[in-house]
């Protein structure tokens, strides 16, 4: 069974990883987004997915910015017969399916039909939901929308940040993926359990503005966010006119006395917490903090090079 995998982010490297070395399926390419400019000069990087599949020599890597007629032939000169797809980012149209005999499959990691969308590990945190998991279903014409072949919860402590519930996340979906290959290679398709479409959430794209800090949200609020939007788009807010990066944060759950302060106040230190923000409804205890291109700084290093922070308003 020829394989052509389609992802572009970390999190699916592993699945790409377990194809590559299951017997009795060939991965015959990979299909992920164009090499992106970065740093200073502009150099183009490619994805991750881009990166890690260089290693298997002679594999057609393709990195097309349309899913057009021209990356249609390419594709269908490597005969695949199933599209694995993890964290791609597009939609497959019609024209597109038609070139994989038996069709293709998607890794999401949500519980369908929960979280349908772009950033279902961002909103799980974000929504502080005790548990999440990971789905594998057929690829539909709707995002996210086609029948279940497998899904696994996994149980939330409450403490992940986006980059860790990612981490385990990808290393589950490969062995999750590898059962489903085996089983594809020897009965050809599957057939899995169609979703309720009526009980579908949906989550959004996220953008560098959405890691700005209000502070009039709770405490509970904002510290859920930071660890969503970590590694990206980090939290951030404005301090004496410079950008501030809040990396680490807790609930402060000692009393203080009952002040009318401002959200976004900073109410002075505690030796055990850290720096204690005010906000709309509790306090915030601060342990990690970064002035932009500047090093992240634990608190009390951080005060040391910011004595006026303590007292001074935030945002």
């Amino acid at each position: 069974m020829r394989v052509l995998f389609a992802g572009s982010p970390a999190i699916a490297v592993p699945s790409l990883e377990a194809i590559f070395c299951m017997p009795g399926v060939e991965l015959c390419g990979v299909l992920t987004n164009p090499d992106t400019p970065r740093g200073r000069h502009g150099t183009p990087v490619p994805t991750e997915v881009g990166e890690a599949a260089k290693k298997y020599e002679a594999l057609p890597i393709l990195k097309p910015a349309k899913l057009n007629a021209d990356i249609r032939e390419q594709v269908s000169i490597l005969k695949p017969d199933l599209l694995v797809s993890f964290a791609y980012g597009r939609l497959f149209g019609p024209k597109f399916m038609a070139l994989f005999p038996l069709g293709g499959i998607n890794i999401h990691p949500s519980l369908l039909p929960k979280y349908r969308g772009p950033s279902p590990i961002q909103a799980a945190i974000l929504n502080r939901d005790t548990e999440t998991g990971i789905t594998i279903q057929t690829l539909a014409g709707e995002m996210d929308s086609g029948d279940i072949l497998a899904a696994e919860k996994l149980q939330l402590t409450g403490r992940e940040t986006q980059g860790a519930l990612c981490g385990i996340t990808s290393l589950k979906a490969a062995q999750m993926l590898a059962q489903i290959l085996k089983k594809i290679a020897k009965e050809g398709a599957v057939s899995g359990i169609p979703q309720n479409h009526e009980m579908a959430s949906y989550c959004k794209l996220f953008s560098r503005e959405d890691g700005i800090i209000d502070w009039s949200l709770s405490a509970v609020e904002i510290e859920a966010k930071i660890r969503a939007f970590d590694p990206w788009p980090l939290c951030r807010t404005i301090h004496n006119g410079r950008e501030l990066l809040i990396l680490k944060a807790d609930l402060y759950k000692e009393s203080l006395a009952k002040t009318q302060s401002l959200p976004g106040l900073v109410l002075g230190t505690d030796k055990q917490y850290g720096i204690l923000i005010q906000t709309g409804n509790g306090v915030l205890a601060v342990t990690e903090l970064q002035y932009q291109a500047k090093k992240a700084l634990f608190w009390r290093d951080f005060l040391n090079g910011a004595r006026d922070f303590p007292g001074s308003q935030l945002g």
